[in-house]
């Protein structure tokens, strides 16, 4: 099986997506003869032309909004976002539009539209670039929100995504588009809402999604060489949510840690804790602790920010005082 980049997985997706069905089509700034900030559009525009890939003004109101109406006329846009955090200029168009036009419509109108691009901190881009948007979009019915974690999932994903009738925010993490996993050249999609269990274990549980689930499989791994099995469950969806995954590991192991590059202030996490007391209290060995970002603005500093992310030295940690408690 090939290895291949995450960047290159989307572009994958991007490309299978083109060729199968022609209502799909690529939006954004500099997605086109510039092939997109981070190269994930590299090639389409001469591969598709100028009706497939097009590249839009620096208003992220606008195109959103442009991409919305396309939508709603039986377009499949793919809009691409130069950074996640630029997506609070157009939230008007994606939380009062986007996510409410099929309620509003009784049902008459869908918006399958995707809105993807780079998310999260650690590249030293600072505070008004770094921002982990997800539990703000999630938060709003009517819209879905994945964060894959690895190039295999972020392939699956956007297919499933683009095919979706519903407005989907796909979450890709900047510090992994370099990194390479195994994908194979067939065709597969990943449903939406589906967690996975990227490392058994019956000691620990650690939920996460997103580049923290490559946080919390090396604590795990480093965990193992004293003898402790850590199970880490890779949430995929943030919404739809696959609470029913994360409570049977939760049931199995007795110990939860949420790994979470939100802030702690209403953090996804927040919402996964509150699940599993409501339904595996009775399960619990010991309180569910959390490792989130320090909650201050992102930090240009390379190690200062390395410091403010979630990292495995600090998962690592938190998973040792878990057990303490109960050993």
């Amino acid at each position: 099986m090939p290895e291949i980049t995450y960047r290159e997985a989307v572009k994958q997706a991007l490309i299978e997506e083109l060729e199968r069905d022609d209502k799909v089509v690529v939006m954004g700034e500099e997605v086109a003869q510039y092939n997109g900030a981070y190269k994930v559009t590299e090639g389409l525009y001469d591969q598709f032309g100028d009706k497939r890939i097009i590249d839009t003004p620096i208003s992220e109101a606008g195109f959103i909004g442009l991409g919305i109406g396309a939508s709603m006329l039986g377009m499949r846009p793919v809009m691409e976002l130069m950074f996640w955090s630029f997506s609070y200029v157009a939230f008007d168009q994606i939380v009062n539009n986007a996510a409410m036009v099929r309620y509003m419509s009784g049902g008459l109108i869908n918006v399958p539209i995707v809105i993807r691009g780079p998310a999260n901190g650690g590249t030293n881009v600072g505070a008004t670039h770094s921002h982990t948007p997800e539990n703000f979009i999630a938060y709003t019915p009517g819209l879905k929100v994945v964060c894959p974690s690895n190039a295999y999932d972020a392939k699956g994903l956007m297919k499933s995504a683009i095919r979706d009738n519903d407005p989907v925010y796909v979450m890709e993490n900047t510090l992994l588009y370099g990194q390479k996993w195994e994908v194979p050249e067939e065709e597969y999609v990943i449903p939406l809402g589906k967690a996975d269990i990227k490392r058994e274990g019956t000691d620990l549980t650690i939920v996460s999604h997103g580049r923290s689930v490559i946080t919390s499989l090396e604590a795990a791994k480093a965990l193992a060489e004293d003898g402790i099995e850590v199970e880490v469950v890779d949430l995929r969806s943030i919404r739809p949510l696959d609470i029913d995954t994360v409570l049977e590991s939760v049931r199995k192991t007795n110990r939860v840690l949420l790994v979470d590059e939100n802030k702690p202030f209403c953090a996804t996490s927040s919402q996964i804790s509150h699940m599993i007391q409501l339904e595996a209290f009775d399960y619990l060995d010991a309180p569910i602790q959390r490792v989130t970002s320090i909650d201050a603005p992102a930090i240009y500093s390379d190690p200062l920010e390395k410091e403010q992310l979630p990292n495995a030295a600090r998962v690592e940690k938190a998973a040792r005082a878990i057990l303490d408690q109960v050993s």
